[in-house]
């Protein structure tokens, strides 16, 4: 079955290429030139399940400094900017072969393993304003009871912040939240389900100077089962502090062991947003500057695991 564009007039299209693991390119092509209809002949020969697809897609980006390589199969998606429709064709109407030039650019890096891209979902107003602004005049009473965080290492300048254990009040109404919500994560993320364990839950709370380095919740016999990690996001508004980004590296194998890759994604601290990510990926809290030093003007979670149950 052959396909062709309805389009009479060559213009500037915007193309957003959206490729498997959540990967995504925007560029700008000529509504008539070859590689566009190559990308849209391998997209619809994928939703027609035609076997076989080696193309390999050669993008020059960036003005031509950095080049985007993927295979045909890796491609899920087009956005175009204005809409480009597709119609059918009679079989005895076959469209024009299409042939791609070959860029002059350097011989394509090895397909990418989906494995070692850090890949997370946040989700925006995840309790309702009530429950937030509730949540927040609780931990305000709280001050008191707030105690200094440690690691299971004991290193010191390694982490600073506060830590309430115990919140049952709130506790409860996360973990419920959180079992509904996931779901709906694991197909954001494209992970297959799995049988759920203990969802653990803490509240903690960065001030001024306050991090965490580099690390991975999964990384000892007794957080092993950790599978996902969950932080959500609260503070006073007008928000009086700024840093507090939480950066997710990309992983690479030494040794048979994941390890934190040079690449990374950064995540806003946005309040009353959750965002989920797995336990086994290396990540750090960056320095928070709170001028005021307020306990009440403060980045607070609700941070904690999903394991998986035995």
């Amino acid at each position: 079955m052959n396909y062709t564009q309805q389009q009479i007039k060559p213009q500037d299209v915007k193309v957003k290429i959206l490729l498997t693991g959540g990967h995504q390119c925007t560029v700008t092509l000529k509504s008539d030139t070859p590689l566009l209809h190559s990308l849209i002949k391998t997209l619809v020969d994928r939703t027609q399940q035609t076997p076989g697809f080696s193309t390999l897609f050669q993008i020059p980006i960036d003005d031509g400094r950095s080049a985007l390589s993927f295979p045909g199969e890796h491609l899920v998606g087009l956005v175009t900017e204005p809409p480009l429709y597709l119609q059918q064709l009679q079989p005895q109407q076959p469209a024009t072969p299409v042939e791609i030039p070959a860029p002059e650019i350097p011989p394509p890096a090895p397909p990418v393993n989906d494995d070692l891209i850090s890949r997370y979902a946040q989700i925006d107003n995840f309790l309702t304003p009530a429950e937030k602004n509730k949540l927040i005049k609780y931990v305000l009473a709280k001050e008191s009871e707030f105690v200094s965080t440690s690691t299971s290492t004991n290193a010191e300048d390694y982490r600073r912040s506060m830590v309430l254990h115990s919140f049952p009040e709130f506790s409860e109404l996360m973990v419920n939240r959180i079992k509904a919500i996931l779901p709906d994560v694991l197909h954001k993320l494209n992970i297959p389900s799995f049988a759920i364990g203990d969802i653990e839950a803490q509240l903690t709370m960065h001030n001024d100077n306050n991090f965490y380095k580099l690390h991975n919740d999964s990384g000892s016999p007794d957080t092993a089962s950790r599978f996902f990690t969950y932080v959500y996001y609260f503070y006073r508004e007008p928000k009086a502090f700024t840093g507090g980004e939480l950066q997710i590296y990309d992983s690479k194998i030494e040794n048979n062991f994941y390890v934190a890759d040079k690449t990374f994604r950064t995540v806003e601290p946005r309040n009353n947003s959750i965002v989920f990510f797995l336990s086994r990926y290396m990540h750090e809290v960056l320095r928070v500057n709170c001028p005021s030093k307020a306990f009440a003007d403060s980045r607070f979670t609700i941070n904690g695991w999903v394991r998986k149950a035995n």
